[in-house]
């Protein structure tokens, strides 16, 4: 608590998870119970306001998952600008392949969407889906396109063949 307390000032993009806030600086979601499954998405927004309001972050991400079994997850997160700018993704239930470098294509893909300007509601849009994609590699590295990730993130996943 006392390293990152200190590091967390010099931060200006939050990236958490549903256990990180609690474990670390002992900011939980009411309501959930990650053993269980159980996501209050309403306790994340007061945790992502708690962590900004202590820190002060410029945004908060949270990533939300769900294990049904070591290979089947549901998958979401939230980004919070403030009380009036916050948005969830939508929730994706994923078949895992391999999970190393989820965590990484969310965050690549939460920078890459801030880079190209994107909105709240389509930056998390757009962080999420690079990592579902990610979920489904094998390996470290997220082998897919800008494309790719713009098809899910807009709604096509019907996992049918782009020719």
């Amino acid at each position: 608590r006392k390293a990152m307390t200190e590091i967390c000032k010099y931060v200006d993009v939050c990236i958490s998870n549903e256990d990180d806030a609690n474990d670390v600086f002992g900011i939980k979601s009411e309501g959930t119970d990650t053993t269980k499954g159980e996501l209050n998405n309403d306790g994340y927004v007061s945790v992502a306001r708690q962590l900004k309001e202590k820190f002060g972050f410029k945004k908060v991400a949270i990533t939300l998952r769900s294990s049904i079994n070591a290979n089947r997850n549901d998958w979401q997160a939230l980004l919070y600008v403030d009380d009036k700018d916050y948005a969830f993704s939508k929730k994706y239930e994923m078949w895992i392949v391999d999970r190393v470098g989820g965590g990484d294509s969310f965050g690549g893909g939460l920078i890459h969407s801030q880079l190209k300007g994107m909105n709240t509601q389509d930056s998390i849009n757009w962080a999420v889906a690079a990592s579902c994609l990610k979920h489904s590699i094998i390996g470290d590295y997220n082998m897919v396109s800008e494309d790719e990730v713009n098809k899910l993130a807009g709604g096509d996943g019907s996992g049918r063949i782009q020719r």
